[in-house]
């Protein structure tokens, strides 16, 4: 009796049954469509407000578009491009975009990556250094640059001062929106200030994650800081580095506000009394907002857009050949 019961007891079929399987169509909108429903919201708002700008933009191009003059609207095809080839004030316009990006770009990233090298060794108050080279980005753009603007004025400024403390312009202030590489630097400096501490903590990140063990073997085999630096770091890097080439790229060729701020007539977008700071996107605003011509204006949008394409394209081939890369 005792070993049917035994029996018995082992057919009987437990009191707590396991949980039944989820249903199928369940799982599957789990697995498979859920994941397109998080990343959905993203593309439905570049949509909107990314992509249908940009192709209406380029129907605005193709058209003559005046805001009050009614009788001048209507296509015109590409003569709007066709205009910009003999535009004075767009190639000026872009030469100095280009000088202004070039003094601000070259020697943002470079003194960034310096002030990363040393920021990776170990500090004391290593958090309250980073946090600070970081204060510069988080300020309102149009607060430093209005603070810029003064710093760099002909009578008061203190530019001038520190100048005249090494014995230059003691006689005469330079008058630094008066010429047009004086205006550049002053410039590139608002623009330096401002992205230095950004770069430099994207590039600390980056460094942070290099194995140590490759430092003390290159010292071992001899090798200075500065040559670990080029040779070890920065290729180790490579993809950071590439990044913020791509990124101070488009920045630096759409720059607006600090040239625009730096004029004492702001609203007028002259970019200097002979335009000698005036920048591509200060001449788009010109164009569309104060000759009211908008259909020029996405022309020249969409030109500084294939120029931008262009040299971002340059410059992160030529990162990659100097990085070591394919």
């Amino acid at each position: 009796m005792a070993l049917t019961d035994v029996r018995v007891a082992h057919t009987e079929e437990p009191k707590h049954a396991p949980p039944k399987r989820p249903k199928f169509w369940l799982h599957r909108f789990d697995t498979k469509t859920f994941p397109y429903l998080m990343v959905a919201p993203f593309f439905v708002l570049f949509a909107i407000f990314g992509l249908f700008p940009l192709l209406f933009n380029a129907v605005v191009s193709l058209r003559h578009w005046h805001l009050i003059d009614k009788e001048k609207n209507g296509w015109v095809g590409l003569d709007n491009f066709t205009k910009l080839a003999s535009d004075t004030d767009f190639w000026d316009a872009l030469v100095n975009t280009f000088g202004i990006f070039i003094l601000s770009t070259v020697p943002q990233l470079l003194i960034a990556l310096m002030i990363a090298n040393v920021l990776n060794r170990k500090l004391r108050g290593a958090t309250f250094w980073r946090i600070g080279i970081l204060l510069p980005y988080v300020t309102p753009v149009a607060a430093s640059s209005l603070v810029f603007a003064v710093f760099f004025s002909r009578d008061n400024g203190l530019a001038n001062w520190f100048l005249s403390l090494v014995g230059f312009g003691q006689e005469q202030p330079l008058d630094w929106r008066a010429g047009t590489w004086s205006s550049w630097i002053a410039i590139a400096v608002m623009v330096n200030w401002k992205w230095i501490g950004y770069n430099a903590l994207l590039y600390l990140s980056a460094m942070q994650a290099i194995p140590k063990d490759v430092y003390e073997a290159a010292a071992v085999d001899g090798a200075s800081p500065w040559r670990q630096l080029w040779k070890i770091t920065v290729p180790m890097i490579q993809p950071v580095v590439l990044f913020t080439v791509i990124l101070s790229t488009i920045g630096g060729l759409q720059l607006f506000t600090e040239p625009m701020l730096f004029d004492e007539n702001p609203a007028q977008a002259n970019g200097g009394y002979d335009h000698q700071w005036r920048t591509i996107a200060q001449l788009i605003y010109r164009v569309g907002w104060s000759d009211l011509n908008l259909g020029y204006a996405a022309a020249m949008s969409w030109a500084l857009f294939l120029i931008i394409l262009i040299v971002a394209g340059i410059n992160a081939l030529a990162t990659r050949r100097l990085g070591g890369g394919k």
